[in-house]
């Protein structure tokens, strides 16, 4: 016997929950550029729960098998947008140095060209492990930056290690996409760090 096919809002709630996440982004920089010193309750708040929607909308495209060309393309577009907003205005408020924003905005721009050339050859991504490892532990380290006081030095410590996680995740993505382009054209999905 076949398994009952999931309701309707719940095989679109994935996608809703990634739009919303999308329309959280404007109104965390609005709450940010109005705090004297980078440190605010409410962005933190906004931060958190959007960052809760990421691991939520995932569970729940696994649990209803709703998977969606959309949800591919726009879940880690929106864990990028708002992981780079995050670290573009601490550093604004002087939270983070100058090589925080280089280093995770660089890293965006080139794994986007190798999600282009993998594209060309007929690779769709797929989350690895060290990557989704990464996203969680920037976000918990950047939630914690927007609660704590600049003084609380374990959040950024925290945030570099996931941005290291995060530069290594990266380069095996890349690794994997040049090999499998050079060779044969093959079926298999190549593995990268869609969500790190």
């Amino acid at each position: 016997m076949s398994a009952a096919a999931p309701h309707p809002v719940l095989s679109r709630l994935p996608n809703a929950l990634t739009i919303a996440r999308l329309a959280a982004i404007p109104l965390f920089w609005w709450v940010m550029l109005e705090s004297e010193d980078g440190r605010s309750t409410l962005a933190f708040v906004i931060f958190g729960v959007a960052s809760l929607t990421d691991w939520f909308d995932g569970w729940l495209a696994r649990r209803y098998g709703s998977f969606s060309r959309f949800g591919r393309l726009a879940d880690p577009l929106a864990d990028r947008l708002l992981i780079d907003s995050a670290v573009i205005l601490l550093w604004y408020h002087d939270r983070l140095p100058w090589l925080a924003p280089v280093l995770i905005i660089g890293r965006d721009l080139v794994l986007a060209l190798g999600m282009g050339s993998a594209a060309r050859h007929g690779y769709e991504l797929s989350v690895i492990y060290l990557g989704k490892t990464a996203t969680s532990v920037l976000m918990v380290g950047l939630g914690m930056m927007l609660l704590l006081p600049a003084s609380a030095s374990w959040p950024v410590v925290l945030f570099w290690a996931g941005l290291g996680l995060s530069l290594v995740a990266g380069g095996v993505y890349l690794v994997s996409v040049r090999a499998r382009t050079r060779g044969p054209q093959p079926q298999p999905q190549v593995e990268g760090p869609q969500n790190g």
